[in-house]
């Protein structure tokens, strides 16, 4: 037996968090026990949980201290609430059958145990730790959690400690509003007067880039920190660094221009997935943009497409079938290209009335720039285009939405 259980529970200072480890004394775990026993280290000596002084509890389970035991009054929370409610848990836990008894004398545990350096209220740091203790058991028995489980909320989550959200593009659609301006005050207030929503991405357009350098990005991070930010650099050359120095200012995505060459097209492809970022190849005015699509090695994030009469009234006058086609060309055939993450934008004039065109052809990103930015009322131009979407994705999602089903 190896499972592994994590769990977290409680808030403020006393907050419990929990990682462990079970397994058989003659396996990894139990190798793994017994260094722990033998190695000790400068304020994070391992000890035995006990459910009371000379009671320790069964399966044989040993305490591992996260943060530094600076002093005696840190070496209490440990040796007191802590050390109890975590030999309470795992008794508790054979009792009601999460851990086989009948293995209890052949498993051990390796648990590490969190407690705040400025965690003062005892009662809190045993009642947090039992629960999450417990729940880590509960988890690790169960294979909690499912891989289904893990990808259905690797784009959602938020992690609390960290103070700021990572937007992920997992629910289209989107509106992108274009921010192509050369004044950073106009920014300023349209950035101020955009509805606080998911939905909505900032594009630091190419004017703004252009004038303030790609640092525009972080002052845009400043205004809405929360905010997914794409700079629009239209990279033509050197895209690895452009894409570097666009990550470095914390962009979320970088637009790099269909023009250039596979090889520079692909380095900065390569770039934005090794720095973590999504690329968005931009398709104006490139010719026969699904060969080049399919020639890419490395494929883009997001395919941005503007709209593209010519090639509908070139199609025409061939008399080819155009049943697919949509003003930006056929996004189907995009998507199966560039595979089943990939995202397609659309841009070109944009308004609210060609929403349900856009949408209707399976764009998942609406670029949207003059109808909002040049708008006197920036927010209620915005809602014209939201409004035709869904709520945002997790707006019905209950504050304390349940892990584990029951």
């Amino acid at each position: 037996m190896y499972q592994i259980g994590e769990a977290l529970i409680g808030n403020g200072n006393e907050l419990a968090h929990i990682d462990l480890v079970i397994g058989d004394k003659n396996g990894p775990v139990g190798t793994a026990f017994v260094n722990n026993m033998s190695n000790l280290s400068l304020g994070h000596t391992p000890l035995l949980s006990v459910i009371r002084p000379n009671l320790m509890t069964k399966p044989a389970t040993l305490i591992v201290p996260k943060v530094s035991v600076r002093d005696l009054d840190d070496a209490n929370k440990i040796f007191g609430p802590a050390q109890t409610a975590v030999g309470r848990a795992v008794a508790d836990a054979v009792e009601e059958g999460i851990l086989p008894a009948e293995e209890a004398e052949n498993m051990v545990l390796i648990v590490s145990v969190f407690i705040h350096p400025e965690a003062s209220d005892f009662r809190k740091i045993y009642q947090y730790n039992y629960g999450a203790t417990k729940l880590a058991l509960r988890r690790a028995m169960e294979g909690y959690p499912s891989v289904n489980k893990v990808l259905a909320e690797k784009d959602r989550g938020a992690h609390p400690v960290m103070g700021f959200k990572v937007n992920r593009l997992w629910s289209p659609p989107y509106l992108q509003v274009a921010l192509d301006l050369d004044n950073m005050q106009d920014m300023e207030r349209i950035i101020d007067s955009l509805p606080d929503r998911e939905r909505i991405l900032i594009e630091a357009g190419t004017p703004l880039v252009k004038k303030f350098g790609v640092g525009i990005v972080s002052k845009i991070r400043e205004l809405k920190k929360d905010a997914f930010i794409i700079a629009d650099l239209k990279t033509l050359d050197v895209g690895r660094i452009e894409v570097k120095m666009a990550a470095d200012e914390t962009a979320d995505a970088v637009a790099i221009s269909g023009l250039g060459t596979q090889e520079s097209i692909e380095k900065a492809i390569h770039e934005a997935q090794k720095q973590g970022i999504y690329s968005i190849l931009d398709m104006m005015n490139v010719d026969n943009f699904t060969e080049k699509l399919e020639n890419l090695n490395f494929k883009p994030d997001i395919v941005l497409l503007h709209r593209n009469v010519d090639l509908e009234t070139l199609k025409a006058e061939r008399g080819e079938e155009q049943a697919d086609m949509t003003e930006w060309g056929n996004i189907n055939q995009i998507k199966e290209i560039i595979g089943k993450n990939g995202r397609v934008a659309v841009a070109g004039g944009i308004v609210p009335k060609k929403m349900d065109q856009a949408l209707d052809s399976g764009a998942d990103v609406i670029v949207v720039g003059r109808y909002i930015i040049g708008s006197r009322d920036v927010r209620r131009a915005a809602e014209d285009f939201l409004e035709k979407m869904p709520q945002d994705p997790d707006t019905m999602r209950l504050a304390l939405d349940e892990d584990e089903s029951i």
